[in-house]
C-alpha cells in the first residue's frame, strides 16, 4: 500500500508565531506537535496537517512550494486583508497586474498567492486550492506514483495531481526548474498505513526514483529522502 501524505512541514524561526499566522488565515486549530513545533489540524477536505518546526536557519531563497489560496468561499479582498492584518506583506515576484492574483509573504517570508474568483483549474477545490511547486515533469510523475494520486494535468511538461478524496492539487510548473541551493524550508511527511512497513515503503520509493539522505536532524524513526528533483521529504513510521 502507498504512503499517505500526513503533513506539509514548514521550517520556522518562530514556530508558534508562524502557526498562529496560518491558523488565522486558514481558520484551522493549533495543537501540540507529537515531536516538536506546532501542528495545525485541517477542518476541511485538505487531508494533511501543517507542521511548523523549529530551525535557526534563515530564509534566503524563494520556496519550492507555495500555497495558492482560492476565492471560492470568500472574496479575494477579504482573504488579503485578513492575511495583512495577521502580519503578511505584499511582495513582487515578477507578477503582472493582468494576472489578477495577489502575491503575499507570511511573517517569515514564505510566499503564497491569493487567486481571484473564476479560476477554472481550481474551481472545485477548497480554500487551499493548490500546493504550487517548482519542479520537473519527472517529479510530478514520481509523486503521482508515490502517493497513488492520479494526474489531473499533464501538458507542456506541467503536471498536477490530486487525491481521489479531494483536497488541494499539487502542481509542478515544469522547466526551467530553479537550481536547488540548500535544504527546502517546506517538505512533505509521508507515513505508511498502520498495517504497513516503513522499510518496505522506503524501498518502494527508491524504486520510483527517490534517494535516501541524511541531514543530521530529523524526528525519531523518520527516514529522510529526496525526490528526483532533490526535494527533501520524510517517511514516518506506520500510522
Amino acid at each position: 500500500m502507498t504512503s499517505q501524505l500526513v503533513a506539509l512541514c514548514f521550517d520556522a524561526n518562530d514556530p508558534l508565531g508562524l502557526a498562529r499566522f496560518w491558523a488565522g488565515v486558514l481558520g484551522w486549530e493549533m495543537a501540540d506537535d507529537p515531536h516538536e513545533g506546532i501542528t495545525l489540524l485541517p477542518n476541511d477536505d485538505t487531508g494533511f496537517r501543517i507542521r511548523c518546526l523549529p530551525t535557526e536557519e534563515k530564509k534566503t531563497e524563494p520556496n519550492q512550494i507555495h500555497f495558492d489560496l482560492t476565492s471560492n468561499y470568500e472574496a479575494q479582498e477579504q482573504t488579503v486583508a485578513r492575511a495583512l492584518a495577521l502580519g503578511a506583506q505584499h511582495i513582487d515576484v515578477g507578477q503582472l497586474p493582468e494576472e489578477g492574483h495577489v502575491v503575499l509573504a507570511d511573517p517569515e517570508g514564505n510566499e503564497f498567492c491569493v487567486i481571484p474568483p473564476g479560476n477554472n483549474f481550481l474551481a472545485d477545490c477548497g480554500f487551499i486550492g493548490a500546493l504550487a511547486s517548482d519542479g520537473s515533469q519527472e517529479v510530478g510523475y514520481f509523486w503521482s506514483e508515490a502517493l497513488g494520486w492520479p494526474l489531473v494535468w499533464d501538458q507542456d511538461q506541467e503536471t498536477a495531481i490530486r487525491s481521489p478524496h479531494g483536497g488541494p492539487k499539487i502542481t509542478w510548473g515544469g522547466p526551467p526548474v530553479r537550481p536547488k541551493t540548500g535544504k527546502n524550508r517546506l517538505h512533505f511527511d509521508l507515513a505508511p498505513p498502520a498495517d504497513g512497513d516503513q522499510q518496505a515503503e522506503v524501498d518502494r520509493l527508491v524504486s520510483l526514483g527517490a534517494t535516501q539522505i541524511d541531514l543530521g536532524r530529523h524526528g525519531a524513526g523518520h527516514v529522510v529522502m529526496a525526490d528526483p528533483d532533490g526535494n527533501e521529504f520524510c517517511v514516518l513510521p506506520p500510522r
